[in-house]
C-alpha cells in the first residue's frame, strides 16, 4: 500500500492539523480530519483517484466517550486502484454545518440528504437539503439516540407520494 502512504502523506502535508488520525486497525484504513479541512482533504482525495463515493454516514456518540458527540464518515473507493478509504470528521453538537461535496461527487446528494434527515447535519450548498426518508411534517432526527422510538409521528396532510387508494373504485 505504497500508494495509500503517499496519499496519506500528501493528506498530512495539506495543512498542519488536517489529520488528526489514521487507523488502519480492522484491515481499513480510517483518517480522521480536522472538521475545517474536511473539503480540503476530500477535494484531494478526489484528485488523487478516490473516484467514488460509496456512502455519507453519521454518527451518534452519546453514550460513548468520545471527542464530539457526532462524527461523518465518508465512505470512499479507488476504481483504478481498488482501494477504499475511510474519512471521518468529529462534529460538535451546537455546529453541524458541514459542506456539502455534491461538487465533488454526484451521489453524495442522496447521502447528504439522508445525514441530514437522521441526524440534522446541514450541508451547506447542497442543491436541494430536504428529508429524504422521514415524512415532510417529522420533528426530530430519528437516528440520534436521544430520540424517543416509541414516539411515533403521523403526517396530518397528504404528501405527493401518497398513492390514491380511491382509484380502483
Amino acid at each position: 500500500m505504497e500508494n495509500l502512504d503517499s496519499i496519506l502523506n500528501a493528506l498530512k502535508e495539506m495543512h498542519t492539523g488536517a489529520v488528526e488520525a489514521v487507523d488502519d486497525s480492522f484491515g481499513d484504513t480510517v483518517v480522521t480530519i480536522a472538521k475545517p479541512h474536511l473539503l480540503d482533504a476530500l477535494t484531494l482525495l478526489k484528485k488523487q483517484g478516490f473516484d467514488l463515493l460509496l456512502d455519507i454516514a453519521g454518527v451518534d456518540n452519546l453514550k460513548r466517550e468520545s471527542r464530539e458527540r457526532f462524527e461523518i464518515v465518508y465512505m470512499l473507493y479507488s476504481v483504478a486502484t481498488d482501494m477504499r478509504l475511510r474519512v471521518k470528521a468529529h462534529v460538535p453538537e451546537d455546529d453541524l454545518n458541514l459542506p456539502s461535496v455534491t461538487g465533488l461527487w454526484r451521489s453524495a446528494n442522496w447521502g447528504e440528504r439522508e445525514a441530514y434527515d437522521m441526524f440534522g447535519f446541514n450541508f451547506e450548498g447542497h442543491p436541494n437539503l430536504t428529508r429524504i426518508l422521514c415524512h415532510h411534517e417529522f420533528v426530530g432526527h430519528a437516528l440520534r439516540k436521544d430520540y424517543p422510538t416509541l414516539k411515533g409521528q403521523w403526517s396530518t396532510g397528504p404528501s405527493d407520494l401518497t398513492p390514491d387508494l380511491d382509484r380502483d373504485k
